[in-house]
């Protein structure tokens, strides 16, 4: 049985690598003359990064909190966190107004809003997660009311505020990979890269955790402890991919769910890097589409959401005949 599970796991590896490769060469030099080699190139290369970036982030917060959760159907997207962004961006506008703050085009600005982002979201999954003895029922029930309520009051502000820097917040409301400041992504990578490594080392913890509360603390895992660094840890990976592109709701739960259709075991080492792979190819090839096919006329957040609503509805109503 278990030697079945490994070549499942790497016949999907196999697949998921080839199709990576196959797509970033397509988009990378698909199209590309000598007269725009310079200009593309780079450019590309930019994007890739960046998508890298976002698809390892959604990936492994996805994952983690769905075990923590015991829940397949909840995300960090799902629960808000994006809700947030939008209420920070436009109370940074409202404030700073669009040339100080809104553009988002030097390191200062970009981890301002990821400090108040990261440190908003902590906040409440913490305190939350504390005064209620570690019940992460009520944690979750938590961020659900937080994000609606932060997306009442981002509306509210968003009647008040000036037209022209309406303007400059609509565009930081959809996620877009055409907008790439470098430094920033540096910024990003090297966030998510160490919140990888701080939860890689809790992997086997969290398999254990797949089985339940009761259980897990019967074979010698601190529940508490870990449950509370996993949400520390998804809200500061949250935010590093949202602040850097913007807001993409249903791609946790797009990635995710087909993850653990390709890749069906418990064990993180397995279905983490397996969801990695697969957002980084979906947003590849929805790049491609939003490009080569949309003509730039669709954002690819828009692409990526439309798509991820659709297969979100359909779960919800397979679980509702179940």
């Amino acid at each position: 049985m278990r030697n079945s599970s490994k070549r499942l796991s790497a016949a999907g590896f196999s697949a998921a690598l080839v199709l990576l490769a196959a797509l970033s060469a397509l988009y990378l030099f698909g199209g590309v003359s000598a007269e725009t080699w310079d200009y593309n190139i780079p450019r590309r290369l930019n994007i890739l990064a960046a998508i890298a970036v976002v698809g390892t982030a959604v990936g492994l917060s996805a994952v983690v909190f769905q075990t923590v959760t015991e829940n397949y159907v909840l995300t960090p997207g799902i629960m808000g966190l994006d809700n947030l962004y939008i209420f920070i961006q436009t109370l940074i506008i409202y404030f700073l107004g669009s040339g100080e703050g809104g553009m988002m085009t030097s390191s200062a600005h970009f981890l301002l809003t990821l400090a108040l982002m990261a440190g908003a979201s902590v906040g409440v999954f913490v305190f939350m997660f504390r005064i209620n003895g570690g019940d992460v029922y009520f944690v979750v029930l938590a961020g659900l009311v937080f994000g609606i309520a932060f997306g009442g009051l981002s509306n509210f502000m968003q009647v008040i505020i000036d037209p022209s820097e309406f303007s400059v917040l609509e565009g930081r409301m959809f996620a877009s990979f055409n907008r790439i400041n470098v430094d920033l992504l540096g910024v990003s990578a090297a966030a998510t890269a160490a919140v990888f490594l701080w939860l890689a080392a809790d992997f086997k913890k969290l398999d254990v955790l797949s089985l339940g509360r009761n259980p897990s603390i019967a074979l010698g895992v601190e529940y508490n402890r870990t449950v509370l660094k996993t949400l520390v840890s998804v809200s500061i990976l949250t935010s590093a991919a949202t602040v850097l592109v913007g807001p993409i709701t249903f791609l946790g739960i797009l990635i995710v769910s087909i993850a653990r259709f390709i890749f069906p075991t418990y064990r993180h080492c397995v279905l983490v890097p397996g969801t990695v792979f697969i957002g980084i190819c979906i947003l590849v090839f929805g790049m491609l589409i939003a490009e080569r096919m949309l003509q730039f006329a669709v954002p690819l957040g828009v692409i990526i959401n439309f798509a991820g609503g659709i297969f979100f509805i359909g779960l919800m109503l397979k679980i509702k005949r179940l």
